[in-house]
């Protein structure tokens, strides 16, 4: 792989703005952010115009490109999602496999191990977003399917060692010792599709908890005297957060107002993505039930809303231009900190040397011209 750099464009490190800066890259890794006028003989020189930023990393995808995870379990599979969502930016990402039954999550789970083996680009590891979920707050999950853990499932989830394993569980379903072993085993654990009241979540965070997934969706309402896991949320700055920002899931003002109340640090933006995304379809079928597009957003026949029409550029331009945002954090919501919510934060997540060469370059209305990941380029720039 040649020594090159990339000039032209300004750039995002991670933490600021840069310009008049060259990225250089060798062997799928930054070398340096050095300026443009000093790039060292033997890279070769790539001019491209527009914002060079660290590649978005996705912790939520259930599909795209046609695929639905929960449907094509198989590494073609997940390369086919993985390469739909690469043409908006997202050049690291989990695959997510919904509810479903044990035999078939397990195949899920034996897929992700070996796309991972397979280098499938992009490729982080597997999203768990239930069975142990609270079936009164289970959205489009098929309730069949929603059940306890049990030691079988401890021992598929943490037999996973191919790369990082979030699971998302409810904290009032899923007992303290349950979490401990599976953080001790590397899990990261999420808490969603609940209704946990503040002393549940301490409980579970205490026990190892690190995240909460899509923030306000398959929750109860934040209330005065019930603050629910929302209020838990909010209230704890050490956590991490995630949100769907096609402002469909959650209203730009409860956005804006979770934002304000503990910062944008630790707050990841998430497609929630299904197998529409990069497709010109109208309609899936999710676990048997008829799926449709309508105005940017995915619903059921009932009107229940089904995972996202959203890719991560979107979620980018709508933090940015909808939630008034700074660039730098709709950024680093992105990148920075899913990154470090998955403790990858030493070697995604920045433009800086050693890190590997995970870019997006976006023009200046924010659309993706180019990705690189590992230092290979895709793209029309």
């Amino acid at each position: 792989m040649e020594a090159e750099a990339l000039t032209g464009a300004r750039i995002f490190d991670g933490k600021s703005l840069i310009d008049g800066a060259a990225v250089l890259i060798e062997n799928g890794r930054i070398v340096a952010v050095a300026p443009s006028n000093s790039v060292p003989a033997g890279f070769a020189r790539h001019p491209s115009a527009g914002l060079i930023a660290p590649g978005f990393i996705d912790c939520q995808v259930n599909g795209g490109g046609g695929v639905l995870f929960n449907d094509e379990r198989t590494v073609d599979g997940i390369a086919a999602i993985g390469a739909a969502h690469r043409r908006f930016g997202t050049t690291g990402f989990l695959p997510t496999f919904i509810t479903d039954d044990r035999a078939r999550m397990a195949e899920a789970v034996a897929a992700a191990a070996d796309a991972m083996a397979a280098g499938v680009p992009g490729l982080l590891g597997i999203h768990l977003e239930g069975p142990f979920i609270n079936p009164d707050r289970r959205g489009v999950h098929d309730p069949r399917f929603v059940r306890p853990i049990d030691e079988a499932d401890v021992a598929l989830i943490a037999g996973f060692d191919a790369g990082r394993i979030l699971v998302t569980l409810a904290p009032e379903m899923v007992p303290p010792a349950m979490i401990t072993r599976l953080v001790a085993a590397g899990v990261i654990v999420s808490a969603g599709h609940t209704v946990a009241d503040p002393d549940a979540i301490a409980a579970a965070r205490a026990a190892g908890l690190t995240g909460f997934t899509h923030l306000f969706n398959a929750m109860p309402p934040l209330a005065g005297r019930a603050p629910g896991p929302v209020g838990a949320a909010l209230d704890d700055p050490d956590c991490w957060a995630s949100l769907i920002v096609d402002l469909h899931h959650v209203s730009a003002v409860s956005l804006r107002v979770a934002i304000a109340a503990r910062g944008w640090q630790r707050m990841m933006l998430v497609t929630d993505a299904m197998a529409l995304v990069g497709t010109e379809a109208n309609a899936f079928t999710l676990l048997g039930r008829r799926i449709t597009r309508r105005d940017g957003h995915l619903t059921t026949e009932e009107g229940t809303l089904a995972g996202s029409d959203l890719d991560m550029a979107t979620a980018v331009r709508n933090a940015v231009t909808r939630l008034g945002l700074p660039l730098e954090a709709a950024l680093h919501m992105a990148s920075g900190a899913p990154s470090a919510f998955l403790g990858l934060d030493h070697e995604l997540g920045r433009i800086a040397p050693g890190y590997r060469a995970n870019l997006v370059l976006l023009d200046d209305s924010l659309t993706v011209s180019k990705t690189w990941i590992d230092g290979i380029a895709a793209g029309r720039a």
